[in-house]
């Protein structure tokens, strides 16, 4: 049984993918997340959102839009944090992925450790003590404390509070941040292996038929697991037949002509097979291969159909054939040429 369930599980994944095939492979793209506006006075700096990029590193995306040119890149965090109890030593911050005279981009930047986006006001500064003050937000979608902090270190700075902060050029800043995620497709169909029969018997001369089965989408897999004492004939083949067919040989042989589902004198195999719709109910036929001096030992059958569970989308139906000589409905026969025009000779 350990056997069959580890088979099982390898070609699940390997299979699922045939039904997955119909919706489309998930696709990704970088979408609006939360945005913000700084204002800025000539020569202020503005601490945008610490990134914290897993193992390997990993793109940052945000869209800038201001009314002045300002210089936008990534300081280390750590970097930042410390600037900000020292503003003396701002102008000093490591720029990584600088990118000046920027008044509307979309800013990139791979980074592999925690980093902050900085914004400066290109123009120069008006102050004489501090080398350059910090922006406040004006707007801003997210409430962290380290953005309040700011917003009252540059008040600070200013010489007031934030509620009377006056700006004498201001400069406004539209900050965009981006983020990775699924843009089409992002609902997938769950797939689970479904048990349709199992059995373990005491293998007899006699043909075994195993009903239950109908595809509920093109492309829909089954698995048959069989371990026997002696050699067996295994096939799939449409319910329809299943039903007319008696212990006779030639009967099943004929019947095997007509499927591709089969294997024949297996004794231990786990085999996979696809199914559509338009194939219908389908049954499991298990024989000896050959009926002498068949053992009454223990014979193990199992089948499987990966079916969806979750996220389903709506069930195919099969086209009904059309009468011979009736035209599909919504299509016209063909226009006749007019009386008296000859028709174009291939």
């Amino acid at each position: 049984m350990k056997t069959k369930t580890v088979l099982a599980l390898l070609c699940a994944g390997a299979f699922a993918s045939a039904a997955f095939a119909q919706q489309g492979p998930r696709k990704f793209g970088w979408t609006p997340a939360n945005a913000e506006t700084a204002r800025l006075d000539p020569g202020n700096y503005y601490g945008g959102r610490t990134y914290h990029p897993s193992a390997g590193g990993g793109n940052m995306h945000v869209d800038i839009k201001a009314q002045q040119p300002v210089t936008v890149f990534m300081a280390y965090a750590g970097e930042w944090s410390y600037a900000l109890q020292h503003p003396e030593v701002m102008a000093t911050l490591r720029e990584v992925c600088p990118r000046t005279h920027v008044t509307e981009t979309t800013f990139t930047c791979f980074i592999s450790e925690p980093m902050t986006l900085v914004i400066e006001d290109e123009r120069p500064s008006t102050g004489k003590a501090v080398v350059a003050g910090l922006g406040a937000a004006l707007d801003q979608s997210d409430t962290a404390v380290s953005r309040v902090a700011r917003v009252g270190l540059a008040a600070m700075l200013s010489g007031g509070t934030p509620a009377k902060r006056h700006f004498t050029a201001p400069n406004d800043v539209h900050v965009q941040y981006n983020r990775w995620s699924c843009i089409e497709n992002c609902v997938q169909p769950e797939f689970q292996w479904v048990s349709v029969a199992s059995e373990q018997y005491k293998l007899t001369p006699y043909m075994k038929i195993y009903s239950g089965y109908t595809p509920d989408t093109d492309g829909e897999q089954v698995s048959v697991f069989i371990k026997a004492p002696v050699p067996m004939i295994v096939a799939l083949v449409p319910s329809s037949v299943a039903a007319q067919l008696d212990e006779s040989r030639q009967a099943l042989q004929n019947a095997l002509a007509n499927v591709s589902c089969q294997q024949r004198a297996v004794q231990k195999l786990q085999f996979q097979c696809t199914f559509n719709v338009a194939d219908g109910p389908q049954s499991l036929v298990v024989v000896p291969e050959n009926d002498d001096r068949v053992p009454h030992k223990k014979t193990d059958v199992d089948w499987q159909a990966d079916k969806c569970v979750a996220n389903c989308p709506a069930p195919q139906q099969p086209e009904a054939p059309q009468p011979q000589g009736q035209q599909p409905q919504g299509q016209q026969p063909p226009a006749q040429p007019p009386a008296g025009s000859q028709t174009p000779q291939n």
